[in-house]
């Protein structure tokens, strides 16, 4: 049996509220439409089913038993269609109460929970499952639908197709070494002259190793690698027994007392855009919304305080 056109769920829902008020009045101000709009509904409906469903009584409509029956069947259907929106929605990743966020290891210190902390402020109900991973899984994660955002640290801050970035701050790339390392206490590194030095770096796929590369072929030569470590907690503890030196971004200090990182001449240096990316055809989802917004807070707050740095400094 085919469904009538005339069946909709506007006029379900006029339905069930006339029958829950008794009075076309009452229902046409609950539901902001004129008691014309409220009558002609009903008489449609009533056309639609094939079935009277009301006695006229003077102005009044009187409900019959077919009424009530269809009464009890309408709200089933209504209810299976609110299930059914809400069980889409999650499904897809709108108005669920959880966010699932991928981001790299390195910002797990405090970019990340400085994020969460605003975004249970914003949303208290929100339940935030967070993935950690290099830029390339990240990626991959945001593309297979395994995560809602991501964020990630970019080479410059130029539009990916399909994504909205929300720029959280600029980092940089540094020298790393022991803090009793000869190097320690210099003021700038010039990497021409660190030929015959060990190093330590990340496989590929980060965003430190990217730049990492970037900085060797600047200085014009491969440098001797020791090992290849697949997590950054690896690495620093790997630097900081002395195994070998590296390049790290400027937040990684924050991980260890036992390394120092030391700048490096500006010809090797390319900044690091760290930024989260949420998919634009999500852009209304409410949690992406909050996520949006507690970002802008982020990066304004990032700005004041590298303002005020540099103002102590002057």
């Amino acid at each position: 049996m085919s469904i009538e056109d005339g069946l909709t769920i506007k006029k379900l829902e006029v339905f069930l509220s006339f029958m829950n008020f008794g009075n076309m009045a009452r229902v046409a101000e609950a539901m902001g439409q004129s008691t014309v709009s409220i009558h002609r509904a009903l008489h449609s409906l009533e056309e639609t089913v094939r079935c009277p469903l009301f006695k006229r009584q003077g102005r009044n409509l009187i409900p019959l038993a077919a009424a009530y029956t269809f009464a009890e069947y309408a709200r089933k259907i209504l209810l299976a269609c609110e299930e059914g929106l809400a069980k889409t929605r999650e499904v897809g990743g709108f108005n669920a109460t959880r966010l699932k966020l991928g981001s790299l290891y390195s910002l797990t210190v405090s970019a990340i929970p400085e994020l969460l902390m605003g975004m249970k402020l914003r949303r208290p109900e929100l339940e935030i499952t967070l993935s950690l991973g290099s830029n390339r899984e990240l990626f991959e994660s945001l593309e297979d639908g395994r995560v809602d955002a991501i964020v990630v640290a970019l080479a410059q801050d130029t539009p990916i197709d399909g994504m909205i970035s929300l720029p959280l701050f600029y980092d940089s790339m540094h020298f790393a070494a022991p803090v009793d390392s000869p190097y320690a206490k210099a003021e700038l590194i010039d990497l021409k002259q660190l030929q015959h030095e060990r190093f330590i770096t990340l496989g590929e796929g980060f965003a430190t190793t990217r730049d990492f590369n970037f900085a060797f072929l600047q200085a014009g030569f491969s440098p001797a690698l020791v090992m290849h470590v697949d997590d950054i907690f690896s690495l620093i503890n790997l630097v900081s027994g002395g195994v070998g030196y590296s390049l790290l971004p400027k937040r990684i200090e924050a991980f260890s007392p036992r390394i120092h990182l030391i700048p490096m001449e500006k010809l090797y240096v390319r900044e690091q855009l760290i930024t989260v990316l949420i998919p634009e055809n999500r852009e209304r989802d409410p949690n992406l919304l909050a996520l949006a917004a507690e970002c802008r807070m982020f990066s304004s707050r990032s700005k004041a305080a590298l303002t005020t740095s540099i103002q102590s400094l002057t």
